[in-house]
């Protein structure tokens, strides 16, 4: 199917956002609204986003993908993700302007984009499914075991370290220091909080982590959601890591309107063009699904 793009410039509280409008001939009632989270912009990393806009275009899929405040071409400060709430709203507002016949919208964001899309979706009906790439839900705590446990067993067996060994080139001290830190933050334990999670279960204000908050915003959004992993990607496998330890979370993706793809060859980024390939097909075929 044919299809345009149009450069869209809209208003977020005191500053102008930037976006891209990819366009089909015969546009659906669904369309994506592509996050981009930083440090990135709207055509992210190997041209993701653009590809992925143009390939459900063609498809008769309207996307919408923009720059945050801060981010590319946009106006304003730099936002964290759990800070660019106001940032969705305006696109989505936008994006319902622009295509009269949008009836529902699909959040797609990768890393800790799809963390944001996370909390945002379940506020705002127009939301009726997430794709979520890696989401980010990094605690030090997290970050230290997953390398402890993917990245120092792999590391012993690479040449380069061998290499280094070798010629005398590899700092033993350091390489203790960094390994004791790791240790310790993998080990250490943080008093936790006992939410309600009927009265606070979204309320980003409360002291308790990432992965916590997460798990009550997705419980929260009653639509689809897609979620795709990376197996060459610590990101993912921090993740992984706390589904696996929480009973919460593999409940709450065990639902039937959780569809999960697990790609163990990609990296974080989906860098080859076949891993992009990929996803864009996945992504298409759960829009056409439901």
């Amino acid at each position: 199917m044919n299809f345009e793009e149009h450069a869209l410039a809209f208003p977020c509280n005191d500053a102008w956002l930037y976006g891209v409008l990819s366009l089909p001939e015969k546009p659906g009632a669904r369309g994506v609204l592509i996050v981009v989270g930083g440090p990135q912009y709207r055509v992210g990393s190997h041209r993701q986003f653009t590809l992925l806009a143009r390939h459900l275009a063609a498809d008769g899929i309207p996307v919408l993908r923009f720059d945050s405040r801060g981010m590319g071409d946009s106006e304003g400060d730099t936002r964290t993700f759990e800070e660019v709430e106001d940032d969705l709203r305006c696109a989505i507002d936008t994006f319902f302007k622009e295509m009269p016949p949008l009836k529902e919208l699909v959040i797609w964001g990768l890393c800790d984009a799809a963390s944001a899309a996370v909390f945002y979706a379940y506020m705002d009906p127009r939301v009726t499914g997430l794709a979520l790439l890696n989401p980010w839900v990094r605690t030090n705590e997290g970050a230290a075991k997953v390398y402890l446990k993917h990245y120092y067993a792999s590391r012993i067996l690479e040449r380069e370290f061998w290499g280094k060994v070798l010629t005398g080139k590899f700092s033993y001290l350091d390489a203790a220091r960094s390994l004791v830190k790791t240790v310790f933050q993998a080990v250490s334990v943080k008093k936790r909080i006992v939410v309600n999670a009927t009265d606070r279960a979204c309320d980003r204000s409360f002291n308790d982590g990432l992965p916590t908050r997460m798990l009550h915003s997705l419980g929260h959004f009653e639509g689809k959601v897609l979620l795709i992993t990376s197996g060459k990607d610590l990101t993912a496998q921090e993740f992984q890591s706390v589904v696996n330890s929480s009973p919460e979370w593999q409940k709450l993706l065990d639902s039937p309107r959780v569809s999960r793809l697990d790609f163990p060859e990609a990296n974080h980024t989906f860098s080859r063009r076949a891993w992009r390939d990929t996803v864009a097909n996945w992504t298409r075929e759960w829009i056409h699904s439901w």
